[in-house]
């Protein structure tokens, strides 16, 4: 594999002029997306993954000809006022094998095996009791009323499901009625988290004057788990390039490596030059968004780094719009830039975009079949606290005009809602 190294001085030198669009940068990432290995996890951890391997049925569903409701099984058309002798009773879970006698009825229980030569069930409230043993018959029904076929849901071997499809509750309620113990999916990503800065501390440390609490650490951890990964931290690494080289190596052990901070130009953004000593291949290295405009994206042989930018509203936007479906791809999840977006009408207003897409923190509620999008403002790349608010990004096209409310708008969601 042959690498391209990068010197972010270069970029310095040449101004904007690497910027490119995030549709364009998702397809320079996305030629070098291969779905993970697989492995065989035990059917009750496997939900939220996604199928590998075709799967068939192992059992005939139904496995016999049942009742689909409590009622009688009969033959033949039936007449109001009519009375039957009631010659047994069958419940669910009796064996087969039993026989409706002409000019009888055999009661019979939901789930239950219909005696042969029933040609119908009759629902036991279209029937009145007369004694112990007989029924008067209310109303009659069609001929296989309340049947269920043996096989008409499926036939043992046959398709039951295929890749990529996802481990729902429901998938995996429909694999354990067929018997899979362990089922073959794709390995989660190895996620490693690093955040840089001398003015960054952990949360729990309080700040000097100059200093800032880690909240960007806590996000990607929090956006991982929504995920169902579960990220490692490698901490806060010094603006020193050996230390900070110490901790990139580290990470580049896992799938994905995530980066926050020193990926700008200044004098002590040293991510760059780092990974192009280790050997990196930079595929991006400026994205047309507004916020995240720094975004880094690099592979390598284990996997792929993201050197996100330290403002959080940028590093929430850089996840969501890339991170995100890099890390659902390499499970086998169908996604891409922008997908699964929504479209949805403004409640508030929406300020235009010059030359690069803007992306804002949005309120989402449902009313009446209508998605409403309140944008929440942002001050600038720093304004946690607008994204904080919000449950979704409201993306705003290049060179768009304000939009007012009433006006349509496309949404992408925090919620991983993809997944099922």
């Amino acid at each position: 594999m042959a690498f391209n190294t990068f010197d972010h001085r270069q970029k310095e030198n040449s101004g904007a002029t690497d910027m490119i669009p995030p549709a364009e940068a998702w397809q320079r990432i996305e030629e070098h997306l291969k779905t993970l290995p697989t492995e065989s996890v035990p059917r009750a951890e496997a939900v939220g993954r996604v199928l590998a391997e075709p799967l068939l049925a192992t059992v005939d569903v139904p496995g016999l000809d049942v009742s689909a409701m409590d009622g009688f099984a009969v033959a033949g058309e039936l007449n109001s006022g009519q009375i039957l002798p009631v010659t047994a009773t069958i419940a669910a879970g009796d064996p087969p094998g039993a026989r409706l006698e002409p000019g009888s009825v055999v009661s019979i229980m939901t789930g239950a095996p219909t005696p042969a030569g029933t040609d119908r069930v009759l629902p036991v409230e279209q029937t009145v009791l007369r004694g112990d043993s007989e029924i008067e018959i209310l109303s009659g029904v069609p001929v296989d009323a309340h049947i269920r076929h043996q096989g008409e849901v499926l036939r043992r071997g046959t398709d039951l499901l295929s890749p990529p499809a996802p481990l729902t509750p429901a998938a995996l309620s429909l694999l354990a009625t067929h018997g899979y113990d362990s089922i073959v999916v794709h390995r989660r990503p190895q996620v490693a988290v690093l955040a840089t800065g001398d003015e960054v501390i952990p949360p729990d440390v309080d700040p000097q004057p100059g200093q800032l609490r880690d909240s960007n650490t806590d996000f990607l951890l929090a956006a991982g788990r929504s995920l169902g990964l579960s990220f490692i931290s490698l901490g806060i690494a010094p603006d020193h390039p050996d230390a900070l080289r110490t901790r990139i190596e580290q990470g580049l052990e896992s799938d994905v490596l995530l980066i926050g901070g020193g990926v700008s130009m200044g004098e002590f953004d040293f991510v760059e030059d780092i990974l192009a000593e280790l050997r990196c291949e930079v595929l991006v290295d400026a994205v047309a968004t507004q916020p995240g405009k720094p975004l880094v994206v690099a592979r390598h042989p284990n996997g792929f780094v993201f050197g996100l930018p330290g403002n959080p509203a940028s590093v929430m936007v850089g996840f969501w719009l890339f991170v995100r479906p890099v890390l659902r791809r390499l499970q086998g999840i169908p996604d891409a830039f922008w997908s699964g977006s929504l479209r949805g009408e403004l409640a508030g207003p929406l300020p235009g975009a010059k030359a690069r897409d803007r992306f804002l923190s949005a309120e989402v509620r449902f009313q009446s079949n209508r998605v409403l999008v309140t944008p929440r403002l942002a001050k600038g790349s720093h304004d946690l606290a607008a994204f904080a608010r919000g449950s979704a990004l409201v993306r705003i096209a290049a060179r768009a005009q304000p939009a007012s409310p009433g006006d349509p708008c496309e949404i992408l969601p925090f919620v991983d809602w993809q997944n099922w």
